[in-house]
């Protein structure tokens, strides 16, 4: 096989990136070994894959002995083999992909040397497995190894293309690699010369090819705020993944697959978050709209149907209703699970409904409801039985059931270590120890979470558009044997609400025909103003020759007429992202975004020659790479060092992450004093 980077997958959403992780680790496990059992025929470069996300989930930097940061992949390591109780695994896996048995403190080794290790290998602890013993695992799932290795596979997050103009080494997943040794690729952002050059292909370009597939997952959620930022950065990442074009040659693009099952207009969103005017639907329409060869819809008859209930209650409040009807479904379904034969029959046909999963729209409905659930429903559930019984009929509806008041939470705020637990706590019958009675969840659980086993959701208010409405409760009800059940919980008072409610049969008859088209503008005035320097920056660090390390920036002088071209680049994705109905918009979009990608040249150019003239030293990206102090170009939206500088110096903002706008502000609470009343004070900078 040819090295380098050759299928990037992305995803938007932390759980759906891990989840699928082990599945495509199985597909890499299986290639190299085909690869071992023959590499005269398929190489000696060994079939990778990596996982590239945020440092929350995986580490980004190795550690030695002189960084104590804990969040390094040295450190998590050392103390998840020291207490593996209380800590963590350095990466979110938790079996081996092959043969399914749990990694153990030993599976997770510091290569060459703990005290400065390079890698980080992973193991089986199964002796008949084929990765173990002295052949790791082919997974990198931390950043340094991982721009050295360059897998061939790698998963990744929206976010992490934000790293784009702050990191030099994300320019060899596309091929801009000038040596190499056995440990690796390197190129002018590693520093040192290390390796041999590598020898130009058959076609003469030098270096490694850029990746030929993009897969893109849940297509739906790149849309809104994230989608028209994520649209600048892929003006960006089209042209670095691109090749050819010079001398007459036909430009390649990679091939995009995006996947959604709630999209309207996608052509629409494909042209201007990718740039591509052709939209192939696949799988496409069959003889009717029942059947399209690859799927088929069954009736209710032949498959039982996910059943809808709407509640809703007037002179009370939200809080209220969901409080009741959390107490007759836990205390129904006890009932349900005991006729069936209780604890004892594995396969208890009342399982599914013995966990409720509850939906919210934000964190603070779900924090109210917690407090509700482990307070009041879990006191009133354990006689709710005896105070609910009927004397005509007789048919003891509801029993006494006593909960864990532990509640399982699905959110932003919970550690990536802790979803895995959770995913594998909710995917275990309730037969088991430590069942979990009650969860609630975010729109974090709109895609990815595949548990078959759930069966029963409430969801607290109609949610804010269809295509979350359907994502979401599909979580439930996925196993065709068992059908699912979903309570939706309407506030009368609000007219959105009461209105899905007095139409809710026929809107849940036919809810895909209210899917939402999304909206993705990457070139509004706001979205340039956040994105359009970061991502300008980062397509000249990694396309100019000469410009992708850290002093890089201050070369600026010597690229600048070659730098007209990434301009050019920008100006053509702004000419084609959607139909003008007047080609005098047309131009002026054009002329627009033609203009301000100049200007910003012009000011990095001024910056760099401000730096030299007044002895301030070098330009660099950020002061920290490399080790070398110097001016800075970019800098983070909220950075208090703006306050001081020039207009044409505070231009080159960029963010983080994508989704990121402001810093969190953390609030101390004071406590009460005779003096004065309380008060919370801020500790941090940003607004709320």
């Amino acid at each position: 096989m040819a090295p380098g980077m050759c299928v990037l997958m992305r995803y938007t959403l932390r759980l759906l990136t891990l989840d699928q992780l082990g599945r495509a680790a199985a597909l890499v496990c299986a290639l190299e070994l085909e690869r071992k059992g023959d590499p005269a025929v398929l190489g000696d470069w060994p079939f990778e894959i990596g996982l590239w996300v945020g440092k929350a989930a995986t580490p980004n930097r190795m550690g030695d002995t002189k960084n104590q940061d804990p969040e390094t992949a040295r450190k998590k390591t050392l103390a998840f083999q020291r207490n593996p109780t209380s800590s963590s695994s350095p990466i979110p896996l938790e079996e081996c992909p092959w043969c399914g048995t749990k990694f153990k403190p030993d599976s997770f080794r510091l290569f060459p040397d703990p005290k400065a290790p390079t890698d980080l290998h992973i193991y089986c602890v199964n002796r008949k497995c084929p990765f173990t013993s002295s052949r790791p695992l082919p997974i990198v799932a931390v950043d340094e190894p991982l721009y050295r290795r360059l897998p061939a596979f790698v998963i990744a997050t929206v976010d992490k293309f934000a790293s784009l103009p702050w990191t030099g080494q994300v320019g060899k997943f596309f091929g801009h690699a000038g040596r190499f040794d056995a440990r690796g690729f390197y190129n002018d952002s590693d520093g040192t010369a290390s390796g041999s050059p590598i020898p130009s292909s058959s076609g003469g370009r030098a270096g490694l090819l850029p990746p030929d597939l993009i897969i893109q997952d849940e297509l739906h959620l790149i849309s809104g705020p994230l989608g028209s930022i994520a649209g600048l950065y892929e003006t960006a990442l089209d042209a670095l993944a691109s090749r050819g074009g010079d001398g007459g040659d036909p430009t390649v693009r990679p091939k995009i697959i995006a996947s959604t099952a709630t999209v309207r207009r996608a052509d629409a969103q494909i042209r201007a978050l990718f740039g591509r005017q052709i939209v192939a639907i696949f799988p496409p329409p069959g003889p009717n709209r029942r059947d399209s060869f690859f799927a088929e819809t069954l009736s209710p008859e032949r498959s039982p149907a996910r059943l809808y209930v709407g509640v809703a209650a007037q002179g009370r409040s939200l809080k209220v209703v969901l409080l009741r009807s959390a107490l007759s479904l836990l205390s129904a379904a006890q009932t349900a699970y005991a006729r069936a034969g209780g604890r004892g029959l594995q396969a208890n046909p009342a399982d599914p409904y013995m966990t409720m999963l509850g939906y919210f729209g934000s964190l603070r409905e779900l924090g109210g409801s917690r407090r509700i659930v482990e307070d009041e429903v879990y006191n009133r559930l354990k006689d709710y039985g005896q105070r609910r019984q009927r004397l005509d009929p007789a048919d003891g509806l509801f029993a006494d059931r006593s909960i864990n008041s532990d509640v399982l939470e699905l959110t932003s705020r919970v550690p990536t270590g802790r979803v895995a637990e959770a995913k594998r706590s909710l995917a275990q019958p309730f037969t088991v120890n430590k069942s979990v009675d009650v969860a609630l969840a975010t729109n974090m659980i709109s895609v990815g979470l595949d548990i078959l086993r759930l069966g029963l959701m409430v969801v607290l208010g109609q949610p804010k558009t269809s295509a979350e409405y359907i994502q979401a409760t599909s979580r439930v009800g996925r196993d065709p044997e068992r059908p699912g059940l979903v309570v939706t919980l309407l506030n009368i008072h609000k007219p959105r609400d009461r209105s899905h409610y007095e139409r809710f049969e026929g809107y849940h008859a036919s809810f895909y025909r209210s899917v939402e088209a999304t909206s993705v503008t990457p070139f509004s005035p706001r979205a340039l103003d956040r994105a359009l320097a970061a991502a300008l920056v980062g397509l000249c660090r990694h396309a100019e020759p000469g410009m992708g390390s850290a002093t890089g920036a201050g070369a600026i002088a010597q690229h600048r007429t070659a730098l007209d071209r990434c301009a050019r680049v920008f100006a053509k994705r702004a000419e084609g992202h959607r139909q003008f109905d007047d080609p005098n918009q047309r131009r002026e979009m054009v002329d627009h975004v033609a203009h301000l990608c100049t200007s910003l040249l012009d000011d990095w150019r001024r910056v760099a020659d401000e730096a030299r003239a007044g002895g301030s030293g070098t330009l660099l990206y950020q002061p920290w790479e490399e080790s070398r102090t110097g001016v800075r170009l970019l800098h983070d939206l909220l950075d208090p060092a703006l306050d001081g500088l020039q207009d044409h110096q505070r231009r080159f903002r960029a963010n983080r992450s994508m989704r990121d706008v402001e810093s969190t502000v953390e609030l101390t609470v004071m406590p009460l004093h005779r003096s004065g009343p309380s008060v919370a004070a801020p500790t941090g900078r940003g607004g709320a």
